[in-house]
C-alpha cells in the first residue's frame, strides 16, 4: 500500500472515531449520572442504548479498517517467539462477558505445557479473539469449546471446536470471504457483520500461518490454524 493509501486510512479512522468516542464518554457519563440526577428512568435507559449502540458500531468500525489495512498490507507484524498459553488467556478474558452470557465454558487441553508459535503478538491474539468468538456464537447454551494444541513438522496447530450442530460445508467459503453480500451462517447467529473469521484468515496467512475451517455433520464447526513452531 503506498503513502497516500496509508493516509487516507489514518485519516478515516480518525474521523470515525473522533465522534464515536465522543459519543461513548458523553453516553457513559449519562448513564453514571456523574453530574446528577437525570430525571425520568427512561433517560438513563436511552442513556445505555446509545452507549452500547456506539460500542457495536466502534467495533464494526475497527473490523473495517482492520481489513482494509491487511488487504492493503498495511499492517506490519513483527514474528517473534509467541508463548500460546497467554495468548490464550488474553483472548479468554477479552471474552469473558461472551462466555458468561451464553453459559459457555472453554476446556484447553495440555495447560501448563503448550507449546510457543512464531507469531506477532497482537495478530496472535486477534486470532485467537476471533476463532474463539465464533466457537462460542456456534455452541450452544451451557456448551463447552475445546482448544488443543499440537507439534508436527516445525509446525503447531492449534483446534478450536465447538458443540455446536455445525453448518453446510459449501457455506464454509463464504464464512471467509469479507463483505459477502447477504445473511450468513454466522451473521444470523450472532449480531455484528461477521467479519471476524476474515480478519482471523488474512492476519494468519499476514503471519505466515493458515487457517482452515471444516464441518463435519452434526460435529460444530472445527477452526484448524497452522503456525511455525516458535
Amino acid at each position: 500500500m503506498d503513502e497516500r493509501k496509508r493516509s487516507f486510512l489514518r485519516m478515516v479512522s480518525h474521523e470515525l472515531r473522533t465522534p464515536l468516542n465522543s459519543i461513548l464518554g458523553f453516553s457513559e457519563i449519562l448513564t453514571a449520572e456523574l453530574y446528577g440526577p437525570l430525571g425520568a428512568p427512561q433517560y438513563k435507559e436511552y442513556a445505555a442504548i446509545i452507549h452500547g449502540s456506539g460500542q457495536k458500531l466502534l467495533k464494526l468500525v475497527n473490523q473495517v479498517l482492520e481489513i482494509a489495512r491487511l488487504e492493503g498490507r498495511a499492517v506490519e507484524f513483527d514474528a517473534d517467539c509467541e508463548p500460546l498459553e497467554p495468548a490464550l488467556d488474553d483472548a479468554l478474558a477479552t471474552l469473558a462477558p461472551d462466555l458468561a452470557a451464553r453459559g459457555v465454558s472453554v476446556e484447553v487441553e495440555g495447560r501448563g505445557h503448550l507449546p510457543a508459535v512464531t507469531a506477532d503478538g497482537r495478530g496472535l491474539r486477534s486470532v485467537l479473539a476471533h476463532l474463539l468468538h465464533n466457537a462460542i456464537v456456534f455452541s450452544p447454551e451451557d456448551g463447552c469449546v475445546r482448544v488443543s494444541a499440537t507439534v508436527a513438522n516445525g509446525e503447531v496447530e492449534i483446534l478450536i471446536r465447538d458443540e455446536g450442530d455445525g453448518i453446510d460445508p459449501a457455506e464454509l467459503k463464504r464464512l471467509m470471504t469479507p463483505f459477502e453480500q447477504g445473511e450468513n451462517a454466522l451473521t444470523r447467529k450472532a449480531e455484528g457483520a461477521g467479519l471476524g473469521l476474515p480478519i482471523a484468515d488474512m492476519t494468519c496467512t499476514a503471519m505466515g500461518g493458515r487457517l482452515k475451517l471444516s464441518s463435519p455433520a452434526g460435529q460444530g464447526v472445527n477452526a484448524q490454524v497452522r503456525l511455525p513452531i516458535g
